[in-house]
Parts: C-alpha cells; structure tokens; sequence
C-alpha cells in the first residue's frame, strides 16, 4: 500500500497521515527561516541553503526573500532564474520551471488542491498536480498559477492573472481566468510598453 507521501508524488488523492509529509514541511521551513532571516548580502550563503532543499537548480538563480514553499525537493529550477519578493509554491507535486524565467513579486504556483465536496474536504482528502513553466517565460506580479496547468516558452502572463488552464507558446495573456489576449510579434521588438518606443542606437 503506497504512502501519502507516495500518492501525493504520483498525483494520487490522498490523507495527510502518517506524519511523514509534516516532518518534510516542518525541514522546508527551517529552511526557508534561516534562508529569508539571512543577510541581503550573503547571495551565496542564500543559495546554498536553496541548493540543498530543492530538487534541482542548474546554473545561476535568485530568489528574493521572502520565499515559502511546502516541500522543496518537488521544485526544479533552469538556469538564468529570478523570482521577485513573496513568491510562495505549494510543491507536493513538481513544479518544473524552464531556463531564462522572470517571476514577478507576490506570485503563487500552486499544485495542491482539496475536493470540491464538502464531506471529502472535511475529512481531509487533498491532491496534488504538476506545474511546468517553459523557457523564457515572463509572470507578472500577484498571479495565480492553479494545479494542473502549463505555460510554453516565450510567453508573457499579465499581472493579476489566475491561470486555469494551459497557456500556449509565443504569446500575451492575462485575466481571471487567464486567457490569451494575442501572439507575440516582431512589433514588441520595436514597442517596449503599449505605444512607447525602444531607443534608436543613437539615443541610448
């Protein structure tokens, strides 16, 4: 008979019990206290103390403190990663980010969820399904990722948004919930905000 822990990872409805799963929340908070109490700047000390809770980091990443996560080992970050202030991931199942990803302040990616039925939600069932961000994606500030969903490479999440469902490649959207507005174009090579310009070489 497979563990909580092991239902949670193979995105099974499952009980908390057992007490496994609250030893591995309790070790992510230990964690994360020391790694948002530390010095601003000690960068390397800070990600050390992420390198050894999460379950994959290559390359370079930064993390603004405040960061909260459940478990840690179900998070697997690309290179070239940032997040700003007070991102917060429910990780009981795996949050694969890709390489080149920007995150704005006050972001949540959760994968857990609890039923929709009273009764079941009161007995304590909950479950868990994974969430994959692809390379060069950009999530503007105070969105919500909801269990389950994707977003391809390239694409921008407006602030604000609650993504519900998948987010394809290549494109602009936003909203609650989270729909795509248009394709990304060579016009956003020469528009860096609605009408505003880039600087021609000369005036840079």
């Amino acid at each position: 008979m497979k563990t909580s822990k092991e239902k949670m990872m193979a995105e099974i409805p499952f009980l908390d019990r057992g007490g496994e799963l609250f030893q591995d929340r309790q070790h992510a908070k230990k964690v994360l206290f020391d790694y948002n109490q530390l010095d601003p700047t000690r960068i390397k000390a800070r990600n050390q103390l992420l390198k050894g809770l999460l379950g994959h980091s290559s390359g370079k990443f930064f993390i603004e403190p405040p960061f909260r996560c459940d478990y840690g080992y179900n998070i697997k970050l690309g290179d070239n990663f940032y997040a700003n202030y007070n991102l917060c991931i429910l990780d009981g199942a795996a949050v694969t980010i890709g390489n080149d990803v920007m995150i704005g302040p006050n972001v949540s990616i959760f994968t857990a969820g609890h039923p929709i039925d009273p009764t079941l939600r009161k007995e304590g069932w909950e479950f868990s399904l994974s969430i994959e961000i692809g390379n060069q994606v950009w999530i503007g500030g105070n969105t919500v990722l909801n269990p389950g969903v994707s977003i391809g490479e390239n694409s921008v999440i407006g602030s604000g948004s609650v993504v519900t469902k998948d987010i394809p490649a290549n494109v602009v959207a936003a909203g609650n919930p989270c729909k795509v507005i248009r394709s990304i174009t060579e016009q956003d090579r020469i528009y860096y905000y609605q009408d505003r310009l880039y600087p021609s070489e000369d005036q840079i």
